[in-house]
C-alpha cells in the first residue's frame, strides 16, 4: 500500500491511476489530518508527500515520521512545486529518500518509486514467512493470506512477526509486551490479548496459526487445525 498526501484532486487522482495501473495499491488523502488517521490505523510500504499543504507542511510531517521509531524508516517520496537547490537539499536532508519536482512524468514518478521500494526491500532484506496460507513478508511491510492483502496496524505487524521469527517456540507475555510496547512491568495488562485478538480476526483463516499457550504466552503452530 502506498500513501499520497497531496491537495490537488488531479495530480492526487492522476499519481494513484498510474501507480493502479502498474500494480500497486494506494490511498490518497488531501489533508494531513486524514493521513495521520490512517497512520495509526496501518503503516504503508512508501509515502508520496506534498510540501505546500493546508494545515501542516510536508517538510514537518516528514520530521514527524523520522522522529517516530515506527516511521523512521518509512520510504518518503517528495512532490513538490519547489525545485531551488536549497528545497531539495533541505528535504533530503530530513530524510526524504527521493524528491520529485512538479511538473513531472507519470512513468519518472513510477519509475522512481519502484526504485525507492526495491532499495528499501535491498537494504532490508527480502525475506519471507510462510506458513500455510499466511504469507509476511517484514521489508514491504504486506500481509497475505490466499493472496489477499491483510491490512494491520504497526503493533499487530511487530506480534505477528515476532511470533513468526521465533519459528514455533513460545514467546512469553512478559517478552512480547517488553518488544511491543517496551511495557514488561505491566504483566496484567489486557493489551496484548486484545491486540491478539485482533490480530486473529484480521488473519482470517490463518487466525487459527497465533496459538495461545495457557499461562506462558503465544506461539505460531503451523500445524493448527
Amino acid at each position: 500500500m502506498i500513501y499520497l498526501l497531496e491537495d490537488d484532486d488531479s495530480i492526487r487522482k492522476l499519481v494513484s491511476y498510474a501507480l493502479e495501473s502498474q500494480g500497486y495499491e494506494t490511498k490518497g488523502f488531501s489533508h494531513p489530518e486524514d493521513f495521520w488517521a490512517e497512520m495509526r490505523h496501518a503503516l504503508p510500504q512508501l509515502v508520496l508527500l506534498d510540501i505546500m499543504l493546508p494545515q501542516e507542511d510536508g517538510l514537518s510531517i516528514l520530521s514527524k515520521l523520522r522522529e517516530n521509531k515506527e516511521t523512521s524508516r518509512l520510504p518518503v517520496i517528495m512532490l513538490t512545486a519547489k525545485n531551488s537547490e536549497y528545497d531539495r537539499a533541505f528535504g533530503l536532508d530530513l530524510g526524504a529518500d527521493d524528491y520529485v519536482s512538479k511538473p513531472f512524468g507519470m512513468m519518472e514518478m513510477v519509475a522512481r518509486v519502484r526504485a525507492v521500494l526495491r532499495r528499501t526491500a535491498d537494504s532490508m532484506g527480502e525475506q519471507e514467512y510462510r506458513m500455510g496460507e499466511l504469507t509476511v513478508n517484514p521489508a514491504r511491510h504486506q500481509v497475505t493470506v490466499n493472496g489477499a492483502p491483510v491490512q494491520l496496524t504497526f503493533k499487530e505487524f511487530m506480534l505477528l512477526e515476532l511470533l513468526l521469527e521465533a519459528n514455533g517456540s513460545v514467546l512469553t507475555r512478559s517478552v512480547l509486551m517488553d518488544k511491543v510496547w517496551g511495557l514488561a512491568a505491566e504483566r496484567e495488562n489486557r493489551t496484548l490479548d486484545v491486540h491478539i485478538r485482533t490480530l486473529r480476526a484480521k488473519l482470517g483463516s490463518a487466525g487459527k496459526y497465533v496459538e495461545t499457550v495457557r499461562g506462558v504466552g503465544y506461539r505460531m503452530n503451523g500445524e493448527a487445525l
